[in-house]
């Protein structure tokens, strides 16, 4: 059976140069900030199809909280990258962790069905104890 996607799709946006997501210091211990991006739009790296979604943002900061419009303008980014789906989800995750340091994060990427297929990624990270 000849396999349609390749190594370099599996691979595609994964280590995409990105906007740097800036921060501000937390003023506060113990608290949940979500961020959501009802449009969030990226590429599949195969079709070139655009892949449209929800992505939400669910993390408890430490010493550093997200500035918004870095967000915002790091996720346009994804509007002209080729990734898949899966891949969008753990790498806004990472960059979010390499970006704050948070207690906890929480990417989740809803993404609308193409083909009959809706696609719904769960990636969570927490600290370690004694790392924060």
């Amino acid at each position: 059976m000849k396999r349609g996607y390749t190594d370099e799709h599996a691979e595609a946006g994964v280590h995409a140069e990105l906007p740097e997501i800036e921060t501000w210091p937390n003023q506060y211990p113990d608290y949940e900030i979500e961020i959501v991006i009802p449009e969030f739009t990226s590429v599949c790296p195969k079709t070139g199809l655009p892949d449209f979604g929800k992505l939400v943002l669910r993390y408890v900061p430490d010493k550093l909280c997200l500035e918004l419009k870095s967000y915002k303008m790091y996720l346009l980014e994804y509007r002209s990258l080729g990734i898949f789906q899966e891949n969008v989800v753990n790498r806004v995750l990472q960059d979010v962790v390499a970006a704050t340091r948070p207690v906890s994060a929480t990417v989740i990427g809803d993404f609308a069905a193409r083909g009959g297929l809706s696609t719904l990624v769960t990636a969570t990270w927490k600290a370690r104890r004694g790392k924060r």
